[in-house]
């Protein structure tokens, strides 16, 4: 398996665990049970239960057909947008509910940037009866304020992140001293395939539900369950790891990632971690980060905030390093128009970050042959005020 995470929480060079001494206990603990945790039956049984019957699971793989005529090629959407919070970051949070409960842990804390993962964790929070905490950047605060308020609605605390940028890596940064703070009895659910290990593999792992279920809804729609091409948009990373998961080591299917660009790779204003990042820690993994010469973090820009991240999970760095798959840059203007492109072709309103996933449709000359799969990681409802402020709707 080349692209498979290993023991020591590695994908290549890139990944592991750079921990402060007060977090290795509860990362140990995690490390050590997550996976006989997840492959126990009653696990299994649960997290199947609430995926189907909660979540509402599988998710739709729609063709569709106006998009696939205007760009000459077969299009399909895995609709994640349709998931029980309005994305695919409740796969994971059931997942990491059931297995905090497992290890006996009383109280969640979580980070968000564009709110749907606080959402998902706030939601199964609610779900299991167990406090919530969740830190958010004071800038996507008010500019996700919908999600904010559902938040607070499903019974979450959510406390503000006043340092840095005000966006998702300083929301990430007081998670972490939160964490530190109070180990014993506190899960910690990180939204993407970020952090120290085994966090990404245990993220990936939840989020591969999506192209298992795309290679079952494949064949059963084409005859193949291999797709030519999957795209999916990438900050941290964890909708992409998802449906990447069961094609990683089929390198027939090509793997396009959308990364955020802001207002142009070069413009000092972007997030696309893959142009312009070089190895480095941050948030507890090795990985691709943009850094100053003397590695201090560089302020992302995105005007998707579940984008505006300054690094990627240590999978995708691997991908990138050895070419497994293609990383595109992506302006917020292209993805503003193609998310008002697919609202006008096939009636669905995308989240800005999936908006950046379909923008690469412009960016590749594909066959009419090709079987495109796209993954619609969350739905556009709490981008309403952004889309009408550029469009002037």
């Amino acid at each position: 398996m080349k692209h498979a995470v290993n023991e020591r929480g590695y994908y290549g060079k890139f990944g592991g665990a750079y921990i402060p001494e007060m977090l290795y206990p509860n990362v140990e603990e995690l490390r050590q049970n997550y996976l006989s945790i997840m492959e126990s039956e009653d696990f299994r049984k649960e997290f199947q239960h609430l995926l189907r019957d909660y979540v509402g699971r599988p998710t739709p793989l729609y063709f569709a057909e106006r998009l696939s005529e205007q760009y000459k090629t077969q299009v399909y959407l895995k609709r994640e947008d349709l998931c029980h919070t309005g994305a695919h970051k409740v796969n994971n949070t059931i997942g990491q509910i059931i297995l905090a409960k497992k290890l006996g842990k009383k109280k969640i804390i979580a980070e968000t940037g564009a709110g749907q993962h606080g959402v998902a964790t706030a939601t199964v929070c609610a779900l299991m009866g167990i406090e919530c905490i969740v830190y958010m950047g004071e800038v996507d605060i008010a500019r996700q304020r919908p999600n904010v308020e559902r938040m607070r609605i499903l019974g979450a605390e959510v406390r503000p992140a006043k340092s840095g940028s005000r966006t998702l890596k300083d929301a990430t940064n007081e998670a972490m001293r939160h964490w530190i703070n109070n180990p014993a009895d506190t899960h910690y659910i990180i939204g993407s395939v970020v952090g120290p290990h085994p966090y990404p593999d245990m993220v990936a792992k939840f989020q591969a539900v999506i192209s298992e279920e795309i290679k079952a809804q494949l064949k059963e729609k084409t005859g193949t369950e291999y797709p030519d091409y999957v795209i999916a948009c990438v900050g941290g990373g964890s909708n992409a790891a998802g449906a990447y998961y069961h094609f990683l080591e089929n390198e027939n299917v090509k793997l396009l990632a959308a990364e955020a660009a802001g207002h142009g790779v070069d413009s000092g204003k972007s997030a696309a971690t893959t142009f312009l990042g070089k190895p480095g820690i941050l948030h507890g993994s090795l990985t691709l980060l943009m850094q100053t010469t003397d590695g201090q973090v560089t302020e992302p820009h995105s005007i998707s905030a579940g984008l505006d991240y300054p690094g990627i999970g240590p999978m995708h760095a691997h991908l990138f390093d050895s070419k497994r798959a293609e990383f595109v840059a992506i302006t917020d203007e292209e993805s503003m128009q193609a998310g008002i492109r697919l609202s006008r072709a096939e009636g669905i309103i995308p989240a800005i970050e999936s908006a950046h996933a379909i923008a690469v449709l412009e960016k590749v000359a594909f066959r009419p042959e090709d079987r495109v799969v796209i993954s619609l990681s969350g739905r556009g409802d709490k981008d309403l005020e952004t889309y009408i402020k550029w469009g002037g709707y």
